[in-house]
């Protein structure tokens, strides 16, 4: 049975007269990377900021190993451990230096678990330079060390490949999969490239207007989109998209010679059909693997994502 590391249960902000999360429920378990997702203003960063206990519930409670937050809080909140924002690190100290620290105002951390997770995060060479000098995914990858040294049940990680280049992209979400996989650690990640969510996470939740409007498994997500885009290498195309549109109401668009349109898989048959009735000659038809950004835009009907 998968064990719960952290549940959200009816959870509820508001600020003035405005409800900005209207009743949130849902539960992260240990060992999966969970993708935290929606568009601009959701309520994501207010979500995670009361996972981690820097702003107040108006209603409901998030619990940590079954800790509340609300009534129990410091026993909750010894299990986090997080990177809300971008990492604050002392430029002047080595990263060996800032873990040492970090590591004062946790009891019980040692220097063995400081060496820990130093090796966990692949700092062994750069640990004794400054922090100063790092590059941006060394920074991060410094922040999760730190974030790690008092063995937390869960981490969270707001926007933790932001400004990374591709190969700083890579090594985070290595690094996260090995954290969930070989530390049992319940990872929850807010990002907005969903690409990345979908490479690097198990579960998605997605959150619209301060409610959460879908949570599952992120292979289900990308299977169940209705949607494809497919592209038809077809003459003449002229005629072809005058058919797709009088035929099938689709408007398609053109580029290097092929169709493309975006329509449902089980419709290839009957318009490969109906150009072969009206005479056009079809040489090639390809789709595209749906993916996490077609079912983000098929559930909030939005095309602005944080």
């Amino acid at each position: 049975m998968t064990e719960t590391a952290m549940e959200l249960i009816d959870v509820k902000k508001t600020i003035g007269s405005k409800e900005i999360i209207k009743g949130l429920s849902f539960e992260i378990h240990k060992g999966e990377v969970f993708g935290f997702i929606g568009p601009n203003g959701a309520g994501k960063t207010t979500t995670i900021r009361m996972m981690v206990g820097l702003m107040g519930l108006s209603d409901g409670d998030v619990r940590i190993l079954g800790n509340s937050i609300k009534s129990e809080y410091k026993d909750a909140i010894r299990e986090v451990g997080a990177i809300v924002e971008n990492p604050e690190m002392y430029p002047f100290m080595t990263g060996r230096q800032n873990l040492r620290h970090y590591a004062r105002m946790m009891p019980g951390v040692t220097q063995e678990r400081i060496e820990e997770v130093i090796k966990i995060v692949g700092l062994e060479k750069p640990i004794n330079e400054k922090a100063g000098k790092y590059s941006l995914g060394m920074r991060q990858r410094l922040g999760i060390a730190q974030a790690l040294l008092h063995k937390p049940s869960v981490l969270i990680l707001d926007e933790p490949t932001n400004g990374l280049d591709p190969a700083g992209i890579r090594e985070i979400r290595q690094y996260i999969r090995q954290l969930a996989e070989e530390e049992n650690v319940a990872v929850i990640i807010s990002s907005h490239l969903l690409s990345e969510i979908e490479q690097m996470c198990d579960r998605i939740g997605l959150i619209k207007n301060g409610e959460i409007i879908a949570t599952q498994d992120v292979n289900a997500a990308t299977e169940q989109t209705t949607a494809v885009e497919i592209q038809m290498d077809v003459t003449p195309t002229q005629q072809a998209i005058e058919v797709l549109k009088e035929d099938f109401d689709l408007n398609a668009t053109t580029a290097k010679e092929m169709v493309t349109i975006r329509a449902e898989r089980d419709m290839i048959p009957n318009i490969i059909q109906s150009f072969v009735s009206h005479d056009i000659k079809v040489y090639q038809v390809t789709m595209s693997k749906s993916s996490l950004e077609d079912k983000f835009f098929d559930l909030i009907g939005e095309n602005t994502i944080e």
